[in-house]
């Protein structure tokens, strides 16, 4: 039949263990399968694998059975990129033309601010993480979109594109 152990964590030497009693006394030939479920945290620098030992001790018997279990650790993060236009809707006059040389934002046209959040929503941290944007400036050989500036919060750095704000406006 199936039994619930009664398993208690403890420190030995530094290290993390857990006793479980698994029978007393038990019968000559028994055999035992365990099935055990670990809820592990921390594991984001632990690299790509986690290591169990694992001993057996029987008071009939002199020396303990030893055993290891390497388990591969992946963390898991679910990324979700939201993304918002200040104004949410622009309508381009059809017979606007830029004005050569000027340094003044209305004479390259409206102004439209386009801001994008990426969160983690986890169960694990993230780093390293690159989000690649493409914008495109042109539309069959007109400019669709003057780059003006790029900022970020929150500690990211950005690498910025060589088409940004090339008329210095």
């Amino acid at each position: 039949g199936q039994e619930k152990l009664s398993c208690n964590p403890r420190k030995e030497n530094g290290s993390h263990v857990v006793v479980c009693e698994l029978g007393n006394p038990m019968k000559a030939g028994a055999q035992i399968t365990v099935d055990m479920e670990l809820s592990v945290s921390g594991l984001e620098d632990m690299g790509d694998a986690i290591t169990f030992h694992l001993q057996l001790r029987s008071k009939n018997s002199p020396s303990p059975t030893n055993a290891s279990v390497t388990v591969p650790v992946e963390a898991q993060a679910e990324m979700e990129l939201r993304g918002n236009s200040f104004p949410a809707t622009t309508v381009l006059p059809m017979s606007w033309h830029p004005v050569e040389g000027s340094r003044r934002l209305e004479d390259h046209g409206i102004k439209v601010e386009h801001v994008y959040q990426l969160h983690n929503k986890g169960p694990s941290t993230v780093s390293g993480v690159t989000l690649h944007l493409t914008v495109p400036s042109q539309l069959g050989g007109r400019i669709l979109f003057y780059l003006l500036e790029l900022g970020t919060e929150g500690g990211m750095s950005c690498t910025h594109p060589p088409d940004l704000n090339p008329e210095q406006v």
